[in-house]
């Protein structure tokens, strides 16, 4: 007895001091939105402002370069199907996801060519897809222990972050008109800068993966299949002009030194977007509040097509990016109120739609610019969709 005791108070010791050595809820929900701001915001989605530039060392055509992107979010599929899934070394995939973003970048300097660089965004997708899911699932669960639920809400101005920092970088890149080599070695040391501060702070074993808490399996319901259909188009809706604002800026105002600002206008609508969700959470339902959200989205791919001059196009990138992380955080929040009990996986499902509608909107651009030589095609059935999505959540059955 004397022995099991002597075990039993060593364990409790060790488990206290893991306690104390724990994160708080300031470190736990800045660290997760570090992580999405160098997965998603630099890892993803500093191939926007790439673009025009790839396209000039023809390394890219905007056909090729639209497969390419097709290739990132497949990967974006895959690896969010697989996070949703995951019920062994799920942390081991989280850190790998932010790390393998940051790897992944600084490969892309020593890449030429369609078919490596689509291969290395598959594999950033892939990075991204694990990140994106498992980051929102381990910062909403301990945020929620901390009693600090409401921080979740800032973890996912992460993507808007990077899409600013990224996009500030090309401004200043550009400047001093660096290659495409030197430009993806500049966004892979920012992330590298970033991961290394926070890494520490990443979840440990067991925090994630608890199966003696699991719950029933998640039976989709009217509002839910409502919901990820919605989610769905969104990702279709929001993807052509998130992957192609820079290029078409640079292409429809060559000599313009404010179409270069175009996606840093993108990232900061973005951040904007998650704060002024959160100024009005009280203000309405968050179906009612995503719905109203789809649809200024829709409103900003509509006038980005249809405005002449550059402020057209800069009104646009306003009301995209402003929807864009906004649309994902109450999609997130929404999807919580319905199935509480089913946080990652639901987050799974609902970016594994997201990642299929992303994956259809470089497809449809391909077609676009083969057959008309222009996005607008696509950019006018891209904010359709969006409106749509607005209207498959806008009313919640009982």
């Amino acid at each position: 007895m004397g022995a099991t005791a002597k075990t039993d108070k060593m364990i409790l010791s060790m488990q206290n001091l893991r306690d104390r050595t724990a994160p708080g809820a300031g470190r736990i929900a800045l660290s997760a939105l570090l992580s999405l701001v160098v997965a998603m915001g630099i890892g993803r989605f500093a191939f926007t402002p790439q673009v025009p530039l790839m396209i000039a060392e023809h390394q890219l055509t905007l056909t090729s370069a639209s497969l390419v992107a097709a290739l990132n979010y497949l990967g974006y599929l895959c690896g969010s199907f697989d996070a949703m899934r995951a019920r062994q070394r799920v942390e081991l995939r989280l850190r790998c996801g932010v790390w393998g973003a940051v790897a992944l970048t600084l490969l892309s300097a020593v890449l030429h060519g369609p078919w490596l660089h689509g291969a290395a965004r598959f594999f950033i997708g892939w990075a991204s897809g694990w990140a994106m899911v498992l980051v929102a699932a381990w910062s909403s669960e301990q945020l929620q222990r901390h009693g600090k639920p409401g921080l979740s809400a800032l973890v996912f101005a992460g993507p808007g972050v990077g899409i600013a920092l990224s996009g500030l970088l090309a401004v200043l890149l550009n400047g001093y008109q660096v290659s495409a080599a030197a430009a993806w070695l500049a966004y892979g040391a920012a992330a590298l800068l970033l991961v290394a501060a926070i890494a520490v702070n990443l979840p440990r074993q067991g925090e994630l993966h608890r199966p003696e808490t699991a719950p029933a399996p998640l039976v989709l319901n009217g509002n839910l299949k409502r919901l990820v259909w919605s989610y769905s188009l969104a990702g279709f809706g929001y993807i052509l002009p998130a992957t192609f604002l820079s290029q078409l800026a640079a292409s429809r105002f060559p000599h313009s030194p404010f179409a270069q600002y175009i996606w840093p206008i993108f990232g900061g609508a973005a951040v904007a977007g998650i704060a002024l969700g959160i100024l009005t959470r009280r203000l309405g339902a968050s179906h009612c509040r995503l719905a109203i959200a789809l649809w200024l989205q829709a409103l900003g791919v509509f006038l980005g097509g249809l405005l002449p001059g550059i402020g057209g196009l800069a009104l646009g990138a306003l009301l995209t990016g402003g929807g864009f992380l906004c649309v994902v955080q109450l999609t997130l929040q929404y999807g919580r109120e319905l199935a509480p009990q089913h946080v990652r996986y639901l987050a799974g499902l609902l970016t594994t739609g997201y990642a299929v509608g992303q994956l259809a909107g470089p497809l449809l651009s391909s077609v676009s610019t083969l057959l008309w030589h222009r996005l607008d095609p696509a950019l006018y059935v891209a904010g359709a969709a969006l409106l749509l999505a607005g209207a498959l959540v806008w009313r919640r059955a009982v």
